[in-house]
């Protein structure tokens, strides 16, 4: 690994059991019997341990969508051509897309990341330039790229994860645009779960029934191709991985690494999480989950990180679009710690409890 990688995961450490308990007891100093917000309590309270217990603030939201083109879609994996990928970019870039509409709902910029589009977008200044190939190879009949294309690609998510959170980034989402990728993300869940692709594998944009056979037999041949070591998440990434998906991993990393609380969207940076957190499981606990796609790979991720799902709408479409909805109720709680009146303050009379510390650890 390169020397930024290693020192950005040497940074980050699991939060502080003292703070979770000193957030908990300001939570049930609140004017409502303790727990009776369920899990806005659990956000609230992990939240405040990662950015201070005394005020927690939310200055800044922003939502980063990385982009990238995968050589396996050539063989059909998806319902639409590769063309798509660069005009959805360009769709986002103009403020057209779910990502666009919900974001500006909760108040969070939009921020499009080209990792690996095969298009020339030159002249686009609102694109944030990280191109590192026009795409992966197809990963079918060799490695996805090279180790180090994935270093640079994780390199990349890192930094700009370091970048935005000294802007007064308080809250990151992440998402995603790449046809095929549902392929590269379900590969790396198989890997990670010791599952077979039959039981990590969906239909992503909505292949019919043949063309869904056809993606598990292509992932069942990519994994036995290129061996993909489990003991290394980065020799997953780089095999059978995405220009895009690598560099969430490293973006998730970057925000660990800053104490930014960040939320995870579906089955694409879901699989990026996974391969985070097999890099330093203290990652885990800066991350908060949305919701749960209808995509099965997807439930890899809250096995692997023992976590549930926020909602359930039936959703797979990714950019990050479950993300930004979950970013607004991780708000919300944060309101609750710091607007919301203690007993003390409102006079009401109290009901004093003792929890156990085991009920402070992160959800």
């Amino acid at each position: 690994m390169t020397e930024i990688i290693q020192e950005t995961l040497n940074r980050i450490q699991a939060i502080d059991l003292r703070d979770l308990k000193i957030a908990q007891e300001r939570l049930d100093s609140l004017t409502k019997p303790p727990g009776s917000l369920g899990r806005l309590e659990e956000f609230a309270r992990r939240y405040a341990a990662i950015k201070g217990v005394d005020s927690p603030t939310v200055r800044r939201k922003a939502v980063f969508v990385f982009a990238a083109d995968h050589g396996i879609a050539e063989e059909g994996v998806s319902a639409y051509p590769a063309e798509v990928t660069p005009q959805m970019v360009l769709n986002f870039l103009n403020g057209g897309a779910a990502i666009n509409v919900l974001a500006r709902h909760v108040g969070a910029e939009v921020q499009v990341v080209d990792m690996g589009v095969n298009f020339d977008f030159a002249g686009c200044p609102n694109l944030i330039h990280k191109k590192i190939a026009p795409g992966t190879r197809n990963m079918s009949r060799e490695p996805a790229m090279t180790r180090r294309q994935a270093e640079e690609a994780l390199q990349a998510g890192i930094e700009l994860a370091m970048q935005w959170a000294e802007q007064e980034t308080d809250i990151f989402a992440t998402g995603d645009m790449g046809i095929g990728n549902s392929t590269s993300a379900a590969a790396i869940m198989s890997v990670h779960a010791k599952k077979t692709p039959r039981q990590v594998t969906g239909r992503g944009t909505g292949i019919d029934d043949a063309a869904l056979e056809k993606k598990i037999a292509l992932i069942e041949r990519t994994i036995q191709i290129n061996r993909p070591n489990p003991e290394d998440p980065l020799d997953v990434l780089a095999k059978i991985g995405g220009f895009e998906i690598a560099a969430i991993a490293g973006f998730i990393l970057g925000a660990a690494a800053s104490r930014t609380p960040i939320v995870i969207d579906g089955l694409i940076s879901g699989a990026a999480a996974v391969s985070a957190c097999k890099m330093n499981p203290a990652v885990r606990d800066y991350i908060f989950p949305s919701h749960k796609s209808q995509e099965p790979g997807h439930d890899v991720f809250f096995q692997i990180l023992q976590c549930t799902p926020l909602f359930d709408f039936g959703m797979r479409l990714g950019e990050g679009t479950g993300a930004v909805l979950a970013m607004g109720i991780l708000e919300s709680s944060v309101r609750i710690y710091n607007e919301m009146a203690t007993f003390a303050e409102a006079q009401v009379a109290s009901h004093n409890i003792q929890a156990d510390d085991e009920e402070y650890l992160p959800g």
